[in-house]
């Protein structure tokens, strides 16, 4: 599938090691250097101020990869095969008004959600309810059930 062939690609872009930090002296103008009171470190002490700089920079760019993984991951939860099966708790976001083939659901988490089945819940109008979204054991298909009822709808992801 050419959209996870990116995301994977993506990822491991981000992931890729970052070059070691050129030392503080050489990324400055010698007069940012001085105005910055710089000049008056020895070179043990600027020495370490760029060690410090590096691992800041390393520790920085490593929770930026996690979170960029973290995001991409969790953007595309019930998409395909990619993203977390965890449970997805959240709200329909306006009316409910039960279940039908082909009616699209909104969820304030901004998914967007299709039923693909024949599971019905008539008469039912609910502003904004908690619904759950679960994955199946196999297979990559999700079943939304709103809180208080028993019925569930087989429903894909769309957006």
């Amino acid at each position: 599938m050419p959209v996870r062939n990116f995301l994977i690609a993506a990822l491991l872009f981000i992931a890729a090691p970052v070059a070691a930090q050129q030392a503080i002296e050489t990324q400055m103008t010698p007069e940012e250097f001085k105005a910055a009171g710089l000049d008056k470190l020895d070179a043990a002490e600027l020495a370490r101020l760029n060690a410090w700089l590096d691992r800041t920079i390393e520790g920085e760019t490593a929770k930026a990869v996690v979170d960029a993984k973290e995001k991409v991951v969790e953007e595309h939860r019930g998409f395909a095969t990619f993203g977390a099966r965890d449970p997805i708790d959240a709200r329909i976001a306006g009316e409910f008004r039960g279940f039908a083939r082909g009616r699209e659901y909104t969820l304030d988490n901004g998914h967007v959600w299709q039923q693909v089945d024949d599971s019905k819940l008539s008469g039912v109008r609910l502003d904004a309810p908690v619904v759950r979204l679960n994955s199946s054991v196999v297979g990559n298909a999700w079943y939304l059930k709103v809180e208080g009822y028993n019925t569930r709808a087989k429903v894909e992801r769309i957006r």
